[in-house]
């Protein structure tokens, strides 16, 4: 299972990564924008997306991805942590912050690999 340090290491180039808290749990923001965070679990990653990207998301994954009402109507989807790709999670937190992050900074910034 992958563990806050992993994730970490994930978004270690991504630029103006805060490693902070939300709702009392480790979290990751962009500028102050939430872009993930742990659930009070620890086996479950809560990750911005894009909202029209979703269903398709949930759709696609549905073995490491899923949704609870309380997520209904919100851009996010849940990661399981123990069954997720290392290099399926970095893109889901690539989409994250290019959702979270000021234009003016995707824009400087550029493409990632």
């Amino acid at each position: 299972m992958l563990s806050w340090d992993d994730i970490l290491e994930l978004v270690h180039d991504l630029p103006e990564i805060e490693d902070t808290t939300s709702y009392g749990t480790p979290a990751l923001k962009v500028r102050g924008k939430f872009m993930a965070r742990l659930r009070d679990e620890g086996a479950v990653l809560v990750v911005r997306c894009d909202l029209d990207e979703k269903p398709f998301l949930l759709e696609a994954n549905p073995s490491t991805l899923f949704t609870t009402p309380h997520y209904d109507g919100y851009g996010a989807v849940l990661v399981r942590l123990d069954a997720v790709r290392r290099d399926e999670l970095r893109e889901l937190l690539i989409d994250a912050w290019l959702v979270a992050a000021p234009k003016t900074l995707v824009d400087r910034v550029g493409p990632f690999q």
